[in-house]
């Protein structure tokens, strides 16, 4: 019986990934598609400098849909460790979505922001990206894939890759080591104040 809950398990987590992995090749697809037939495939520089070599966004048609596979793989998996060990599979699945969107409404905006000049948060990105990592696991690959999707269309997928993979860097050192520090010394301040003073 526990095999062939297993066998389903597993089944189901294949289609998913199937068919948001083909949803993701049929939008970059049509995205390169259209780009070739309206002045020709984009190619972005490296820090967007001249100088450095430019990367094409036919590459997109290789890197999103291989990348969707992998890290929607990885978030399934990470999901079904953690409800074998007692966590509900629904709650699991909307915190996955929830980082999901956060990360494309991140690179969204970051994506728009460049694209429009609005320095003010472009300034800002480090210290957002340094807050939100202290409140959620943006080393998460569902958080991942969201971020590189959001910036896609205005940076192609390999340079918002490597941005992110440094950005989860970061995101593993604040949220495992310096949050639960924080979170310590937090709880023993709230503690002492409930006590009040020593009579």
């Amino acid at each position: 019986m526990m095999i062939n809950q297993e066998i389903a398990r597993r089944q189901s987590r294949s289609n998913i990934n199937v068919l948001l992995t083909g949803i993701v090749t049929v939008f970059v697809l049509s995205l390169l598609i259209c780009e070739h037939f309206h002045g020709g495939v984009a190619s972005h520089h490296i820090l967007q400098q001249q100088n450095l070599p430019a990367i094409s966004n036919w590459w997109n048609g290789l890197i999103l849909p291989t990348l969707t596979w992998f890290l929607i793989d990885k978030t399934e998996k990470r999901i079904g460790k953690q409800s074998s060990q007692g966590q509900p599979t629904n709650n699991l699945q909307r915190q996955a979505l929830r980082l999901f969107i956060t990360g494309l409404g991140l690179g969204v905006l970051i994506a728009t922001s460049f694209t429009n000049g609005y320095t003010a948060f472009l300034d800002n990105v480090p210290y957002i990206i340094l807050v939100l990592s202290l409140i959620i696991p943006i080393y998460y690959a569902e958080f991942i894939l969201g971020f590189i999707l959001g910036m896609t269309y205005t940076f192609g997928a390999i340079l918002p890759t490597f941005f992110i993979l440094i950005l989860a860097a970061i995101g593993i050192l604040t949220y495992g080591f310096i949050r639960p520090v924080i979170m310590k010394l937090t709880m023993k301040l709230k503690s002492s104040l409930n006590k009040g003073p020593n009579r």
